[in-house]
């Protein structure tokens, strides 16, 4: 087993991940940018060290910086954690490179799976079922043919893309040039690469999905699904486990067909298999994430496996330890990702500082968070605040639990979705748990969502980056000139509170 684990990664996944090592006995090493100088996962680590100004470009993107870290805390494994580095090949070679193991897949199958069009092609050779569509990458022309060819609505999607990112859903021809082009360049903008394919669009559709575990002796098992179908802008707000609606039948299927895919690219590690589900209950494939998940949270609840120890124990070559038929489901868990935003203004930013931070509490709630009392909420990443997780017995406790514990949630300082959560707890609808994708849309759109041109939204995203940005390198410069004359370094440091010493004399 590993004595020193880089998490390469910052906010709640960066905490949970130092929580999982911690448990394990082993040593974890934070590093963070000029924001995030006294984030709680540097505060949780055992060390931790700087890596660059507060864009993501400048600091927890760079690779080459990150190894050099690794190597020289003597960390013999970097685990990515989910977003940044998590999914590009290009780093898992680096680490290999570099003598260090990568806490994931292969960089041959992460670019097997990362790129939708090969893997659309992977799966359809391994008889799983994918979405009508194009396997191959689609010029402008040829994209707007297909479209008419297979009917409209259709998604135009980003191939290397996720999260949302690079996906447009066209319903009328004359959108399909734009809507092309759209995607085109927040592929390029988001993923370095503009390629697009065209799928048929689901009615109707459920997004779920299978979380599987294999490791490095040719062991595969799932950990059952999660629903996802609540979705703004096609990101995932609400995440529910077990699903809806779901026979034992569907569900052999589905976890069969998760298994099956991991085996035809030789997975190990965790990672999640992405499912469609129409409104006849057939599925199709739609990704595979070669990561940890967001919202793993809840399968862990269901399932009492710990999959963050579990990708730990794969990486360091140790074998599942758990079989197909030990896997059971308990309960039901539903999560809530508290986001910085003002829903009741088209759900924009709100950066700034929590004056009041009181996460709730009590049996079957679980909050995983990056944040405290006094942190500040920047724009510079992804603004969610905490992932709230509530489990009970059934489905309608845990619904019952949710709406207790977002009562109780106090946040100030910042606007929080908290309000929206409530309203989508209350919701016929969710209650009945007859919904799919078009949920927010159809149902909450009107209270939440005004429709503010997206254009504009990003323009004021960007004038808000560039203005933190400036009041940052401000106080990162105020801070260096204060050091110069009283010997403080950077450098690598222990948590004072839980060791009571430090090193390097950096606070």
């Amino acid at each position: 087993m590993f004595k020193k684990i880089l998490i390469a990664n910052r906010g709640e996944i960066a905490v949970r991940v130092i929580r999982a090592c911690h448990e394990m006995g082993i040593e974890a090493v934070a590093i963070y940018s000029d924001v995030d100088r006294e984030a709680l996962h540097v505060r949780f680590a055992d060390e931790a060290y700087h890596v660059g100004a507060p864009p993501a470009s400048e600091s927890y993107l760079v690779a080459e910086r990150i190894i050099e870290v690794a190597k020289a805390c003597g960390a013999e494994a970097i685990h990515p954690g989910y977003g940044f580095l998590s999914e590009r090949a290009v780093f898992v070679e680096a680490c290999k490179e570099a003598g260090i193991v990568f806490i994931g897949p292969e960089a041959e199958v992460m670019m097997k799976m990362g790129d939708k069009v090969r893997a659309r092609q992977t799966m359809q050779a391994a008889g799983v079922p994918i979405v009508p569509g194009t396997t191959e990458a689609l010029t402008d022309e040829q994209a707007i043919a297909f479209s008419k060819e297979i009917g409209l609505p259709v998604m135009v999607k980003a191939s290397a893309g996720g999260g949302g990112k690079g996906m447009r859903l066209v319903k009328e021809e004359s959108a399909l040039q734009s809507s092309i082009e759209r995607a085109r360049s927040e592929a390029m903008a988001s993923f370095g690469d503009d390629t697009i394919y065209v799928e048929k669009f689901v009615e109707e559709p459920r997004h779920i999905e299978i979380q599987i575990l294999a490791d490095q002796h040719g062991n595969v098992i799932h950990l059952a699904e999660r629903e996802c179908s609540i979705q703004r802008r096609h990101q995932k707000v609400i995440e529910e486990a077990p699903a809806n609606r779901m026979t034992p039948e569907l569900r052999e299927a589905m976890g069969q067909a998760a298994v099956a895919a991991a085996k035809a690219v030789h997975y190990h590690g965790a990672g999640t298999c992405e499912f469609l589900v129409d409104k006849n209950m057939d599925f199709y494939f739609l990704e595979m994430n070669t990561r940890v998940q967001v919202e793993h949270a809840i399968t862990e609840e269901i399932t009492g496996v710990d999959i963050v120890k579990a990708m730990i124990r794969v990486a360091a070559g140790e074998p599942l330890g758990i079989e197909q038929n030990e896997v059971q489901i308990s309960g039901h868990a539903i999560e809530a990702r508290i986001y910085a935003e003002d829903p009741e203004k088209g759900f924009v930013p709100s950066p700034g500082e929590l004056v009041v931070y009181r996460p709730p509490g009590g049996i079957g709630v679980r909050v995983d968070s990056g944040v405290y009392l006094g942190a500040k909420v920047t724009v510079f990443y992804d603004p969610m605040v905490a992932k709230l997780v509530a489990t009970g017995r059934d489905r309608p406790e845990a619904i019952d639990r949710m709406r207790r514990a977002l009562r109780e949630f106090a946040v100030k300082g910042i606007k929080t979705s908290i309000p929206f959560h409530e309203a989508v707890m209350k919701h016929p609808k969710f209650i009945e748990g007859h919904y799919d994708t078009g949920f927010i849309e159809e149902h909450m759109g009107g209270a939440f969502d005004p429709g503010e041109d997206e254009e504009a939204e990003r323009v004021a995203n960007i004038m808000a980056a560039i203005a933190a940005y400036r009041s940052a390198k401000a106080r990162a410069a105020g801070a260096a000139s204060s050091t110069q004359g009283g010997g403080a370094s950077e450098g690598q440091w222990r948590n004072a509170g839980r060791r009571g010493q430090m090193r390097g004399g950096l606070r």
